[in-house]
């Protein structure tokens, strides 16, 4: 067990992160005002009442907590079958989930995410996500990467 130690501390450290500044987020940041910090890179408090770019918001919080808990344990059940030399890909596993936690937490407490990170241009704007969608996504980028590495690794056959 002690070879999970370091991907459940980054769990611990992932979720603490996105709460404590999703916090200073609900505390400083006036809801949906653009805070230009660079020409294309603005934050910008808005809810997310459904998942990912607010899909399934039909679902009502009790069936976003439910599909949240699943995805959490199938990744879970993932990690625990991927072999202890793939770090990248313990390593995404542990900030998806990490990612999930946080967004999950929200979910609970609030009935909605917080985002308020939001990439623009004067014509066009990416959804408005936060760290925790960040977590998710480089989580999901290392998994895929692991993967490609993987089939290097493999040992190629030979040619009689």
């Amino acid at each position: 067990m002690k070879s999970w130690s370091p991907y459940a501390l980054l769990v611990i450290v992932a979720i603490a992160l996105d709460q404590w500044i999703k916090q200073l987020v609900e505390n400083g940041l006036a809801f949906q005002e653009k805070v230009d910090l660079l020409p294309f890179l603005a934050l910008f408090r808005t809810y997310n009442t459904g998942i990912a770019f607010s899909m399934f918001q039909s679902f009502g919080d009790t069936g976003l907590v439910v599909i949240a808990v699943l995805v959490v344990a199938f990744v879970l059940y993932l990690a625990t079958r991927t072999p202890a030399g793939h770090v990248v890909a313990r390593t995404g596993f542990a900030l998806i989930i990490g990612g999930a936690l946080g967004n999950l937490i929200d979910r609970a407490v609030y009935g909605h995410v917080i985002d308020y990170v939001l990439f623009h241009t004067p014509v066009w704007s990416f959804a408005v996500f936060n760290l925790a969608d960040a977590f998710i996504s480089v989580g999901a980028a290392l998994v895929v990467f692991d993967e490609l590495i993987g089939w290097r690794r493999e040992p190629k056959p030979s040619q009689d």
